[in-house]
């Protein structure tokens, strides 16, 4: 019989993960349908609205030294009727806006520049983080999903970017978001199981992941993935944390898991090289510069510093 899932409690949940911090700000998706409300809040002299533009947005350092994204009333925006997309409200009912343009705007100050999440998620507020990641989101799901799925027709953007519909045959097709399990394994000495993708540097290892497959429960693909990419088994799995990852639309479902076997067996299609470590051998391997540290907005990093027991070492974006 398999292990049931239980749920990890995260003793650095004061601080959280990257992109999952309460943002303030209310979607109010029941206003998405109403054109006339939308209207009137694009018009607003209040509304703030920024540029998304392959992922990236414009942000800029304050006097006091925060990073902000850079956002503009509403009437100083650039020029775009439909890839104009209504993200929600903040408790001073100031509405907020991305729009999607082929390249960001240029800046007379010149003190702006672009970032993408993966810098941008570590240095931004959970408001203005919330508000890009969902920006992000959108513009990933717009871009690849012009055309209807059910009879091929171009489909037109709805509800303020949240639903495209196809004018031919009626169909309504909503932003798509991929589940994935992420999973720090651990066997019973204690160690943690790394692995290295093909295709990423030497030097660079990670916690195992693997997208979730149809008919299947999440518990099984952590089991699944782990046996496919490593040839290890799992017994009992934690659940830990989610974090949306929109490259370009998953969901990252983290865990904790058990190893029942040790013995590691890389499939040589998606990992390359996978390794146990103790926490003395992946201290020294951060310290000597043989083994990477994963990027702070990530929740690998998270994963393994929860076995690790102190803050890993940071890394450049």
């Amino acid at each position: 019989m398999e292990a049931l899932v239980t749920t990890w409690t995260d003793h650095n949940a004061d601080r959280p993960i990257s992109l999952t911090a309460p943002s303030g700000i209310d979607r109010a998706a029941h206003h998405r349908l109403d054109e006339a409300w939308l209207a009137a809040a694009w018009s607003h002299p209040t509304t703030r609205c920024f540029v998304v533009s392959g992922g990236q947005v414009l942000i800029d350092e304050t006097p006091d030294g925060r990073t902000e994204l850079v956002m503009t009333p509403s009437f100083e925006a650039p020029l775009t009727e439909a890839h104009r997309y209504f993200l929600g409200t903040d408790a001073d009912g100031v509405s907020y806006f991305a729009l999607q343009k082929d390249s960001l705007p240029g800046r007379m100050d010149q003190s702006a520049r672009a970032a993408g999440l993966r810098e941008a998620g570590l240095l931004l507020s959970p408001r203005d983080a919330g508000l890009m990641v969902h920006a992000v989101a959108l513009e990933n799901w717009q871009r690849l999903h012009r055309f209807c799925s059910r009879c091929g027709e171009r489909t037109v953007i709805a509800a303020a970017g949240h639903i495209r519909r196809c004018p031919a045959c009626g169909a309504e097709h909503y932003p798509r978001t991929d589940p994935a399990v992420i999973m720090a394994v651990t066997d019973d000495e204690d160690r943690i199981l790394l692995g290295r993708q093909v295709h990423w540097p030497e030097g660079r290892f990670s916690t195992l992941a693997g997208f979730v497959e149809p008919g299947e429960s999440i518990e099984q693909a952590v089991r699944r993935e782990v046996h496919e990419e490593v040839g290890i088994a799992v017994g009992e799995v934690e659940y830990v944390a989610s974090q949306p990852w929109p490259f370009p639309s998953s969901l990252m479902l983290g865990f904790m898991a058990q190893a029942t076997t040790t013995g590691i067996e890389v499939d040589g299609d998606e990992i390359h090289e996978a390794r146990w470590f103790s926490r003395d051998e992946l201290g020294a391997a951060f310290d000597s510069g043989e083994v990477l540290p994963p990027y702070g907005i990530s929740i690998a990093a998270r994963l393994i510093q929860l076995w690790y027991g102190k803050p890993l070492p940071t890394r450049s974006v």
